[in-house]
């Protein structure tokens, strides 16, 4: 089982993927949302020079950029760091929603790993009509094929059916889910998050409030995007969504519900955290102390998952991922 943590790709990724490693962690993985986070590509490239650690991609969304944008920057990587990527892509839900997009189908995203894993292999991919190949002189680019590990996060049975066949036709290396889905999907990355609770403290006390809060809040964002009504008996819903409308004017009102996705929570959701019961936040992700962490990790390895990965969120990153650590590491 191997321990990995999420950074945000921004100012601060590099100091944390030296507090990560100094930790113990296996890999540093960061997220891909372009009006929310910095370039993803450009702070992996840092975290590889400044430390020794593995590095992933959790998610990479088709739409953003071009699938020969992709295999160029995987590249580049592999050329800074040999062996040490791991790129896993996702249809977009926040990525898209920010956008003002649904989520991408299935099969766009079949495709687009499979021209992926095409182009990186040395091979010629049709994409959109066009025949394309990695054709960079050797001074240019290392030499194809290049094989970096593609993993594909799913949830769901169409998702994680399409996953395994395309892990078993050698596209993609594995699966990463959020749930910890039992099963042979090859290499298993389950994405968790939560607070690792100090002895006697409660999910609704202030330090633990603050720290499950970003990730709390963001199934109100979920559910104004898909059930707006059902936001109505949620606790301070109505408010919330009061606020959100005089906040921004029809068209532009996504752009104010996702605001600080998984990294802080804005004032607009601070009614919904502080609304929010012990009960409740400690449902929110992996929460409970110490103990209770690494029983959860335990039982994923018993379900087949390969690695765990940890996104902290909250005005204090750091300890949640040195209580992380002293749990599931040592």
């Amino acid at each position: 089982m191997e321990i990995s943590i999420g950074v945000v790709p921004g100012p601060d990724a590099v100091r944390l993927a030296r507090v990560a490693e100094e930790l113990g962690y296996d890999r540093v993985w960061m997220y891909d949302s372009a009006a929310l986070y910095e370039d993803i590509w450009i702070n992996l490239a840092n975290v590889v020079q400044a430390t020794s650690l593995d590095v992933g991609t959790a998610v990479l969304v088709p739409n953003l950029r071009h699938v020969m944008t992709t295999a160029s920057a995987i590249a580049t990587i592999e050329r800074l760091a040999p062996g040490r990527l791991t790129c896993g892509f996702g249809t977009g839900l926040t990525a898209r929603w920010v956008l003002d997009k649904p989520a991408l189908t299935w099969a766009t995203l079949r495709r687009y790993i499979e021209q992926l894993r095409t182009l990186l292999d040395g091979g010629v991919a049709d994409i959109d009509g066009g025949q394309a190949q990695m054709i960079h002189r050797p001074s240019l680019a290392i030499p194809r094929p290049i094989e970096t590990p593609l993993l594909v996060s799913a949830l769901g049975p169409k998702g994680l059916g399409i996953t395994k066949e395309m892990v078993e036709s050698g596209v993609a290396a594995g699966l990463m889910d959020v749930a910890g889905e039992p099963g042979d999907f090859g290499r298993h990355v389950q994405m968790v998050s939560g607070t690792v609770l100090d002895p006697g403290e409660s999910p609704g006390d202030p330090r633990a409030r603050e720290a499950i809060g970003p990730w709390y809040v963001v199934s109100y964002h979920y559910v104004w995007t898909q059930f707006r009504e059902a936001l109505e008996g949620m606790p301070a819903g109505a408010e919330w969504l009061a606020r959100v409308e005089a906040d921004r004017p029809e068209g532009e009102r996504h752009l104010a519900v996702h605001e600080g996705h998984v990294t802080e929570v804005t004032d607009r959701d601070r009614m919904v955290l502080e609304a929010a019961t012990a009960e409740a936040l400690g449902g929110a992700g992996w929460v409970g102390e110490a103990d209770d962490i690494a029983a959860r990790v335990k039982a994923s390895e018993a379900n087949g998952v390969t690695e765990v990965l940890y996104t902290p969120a909250g005005p204090d990153v750091e300890r949640e991922m040195r209580a992380f650590a002293a749990a599931v590491i040592g």
